[in-house]
């Protein structure tokens, strides 16, 4: 069973299409990386993905659900989501923890008081993350690494069966980036982990753990497969329309023009 597939699958709004043509599968057990440039559509695949945004063509499964026959609420309480994007709809004064345990529900707001099991796991999630500090902190007042940290709790609480991170390392700095980059490595690399979605116009952040690479641009699949194969001098020159030199350090690929 594919954990995602997606065939000829497009989004159109009035004459211009936002995802053109995609096809794309990704298999248990390998974790791909999304890459593309700021309006390439990698948020907008992501929403499709999720079911936030209907194809207006194609035919998409996650999780072996084919949408249209499955109740997508219940599909995304499978689906864990980490994305900056979520900052912008938490109210100001809400706890961290209350976010966190947020994510059992897939809604955004708690409504409903949660058991103490849940409240135990919220908790031991955010000291996982050297967060425990901030569990009854309101969200505006934390850090921004702190608030990518709580968003991955959030994500995880729900043991998912398909992980999403949206520019997860947007705004941080270098060194608050690389922490977050090793704590994403430790949970891809945990027994029953669970399939993951790195989305980034970053090409460095991209880990070995991450078997696979996706690059979207204009709304449609540039290439795509084994990470090594993919993140090569000549084909990211032709991504990005301009030459690039490439380095590999530690397993990264880093590009300079």
């Amino acid at each position: 069973m594919e954990v995602i597939s997606m065939k000829k699958v497009s989004l159109i709004f009035g004459k211009k299409h936002i995802l053109r043509d995609i096809n794309w599968g990704v298999a248990r057990g390998e974790h791909w990386a999304v890459i593309g440039l700021n309006g390439s559509g990698k948020t907008t695949l992501l929403n499709t993905v999720t079911g936030y945004l209907w194809a207006s063509q194609g035919e998409i499964s996650v999780l072996g659900k084919k949408f249209g026959r499955y109740d997508i609420r219940e599909l995304r309480k499978k689906i864990g989501w980490a994305s900056s994007y979520l900052q912008e709809k938490f109210y100001a004064n809400e706890m961290s923890e209350e976010i966190v345990l947020s994510g059992k529900y897939a809604t955004i707001g708690l409504y409903e008081k949660p058991k103490p099991k849940d409240v135990r796991r919220a908790r031991r999630l955010l000291r996982q993350f050297e967060s425990g500090h901030v569990a009854r902190q309101q969200y505006w007042t934390l850090s921004q690494g702190e608030k990518q940290k709580v968003l991955i709790a959030r994500a995880l609480i729900s043991a998912p069966r398909l992980l999403i991170m949206d520019e997860p390392c947007a705004g941080l700095d270098i060194f608050a980036r690389e922490r977050l980059l090793s704590l994403i490595e430790d949970i891809v690399r945990q027994a029953h982990a669970p399939t993951l979605l790195y989305v980034t116009h970053r090409v460095e952040e991209i880990s070995p753990v991450f078997t696979h690479a996706l690059l979207l641009r204009e709304g449609e699949v540039h290439s795509k497969g084994r990470t090594g194969e993919v993140l090569t001098r000549k084909n990211l020159s032709d991504f990005f329309g301009v030459s690039v030199d490439l380095k590999w350090r530690k397993g990264r690929a880093w590009i300079e023009i």
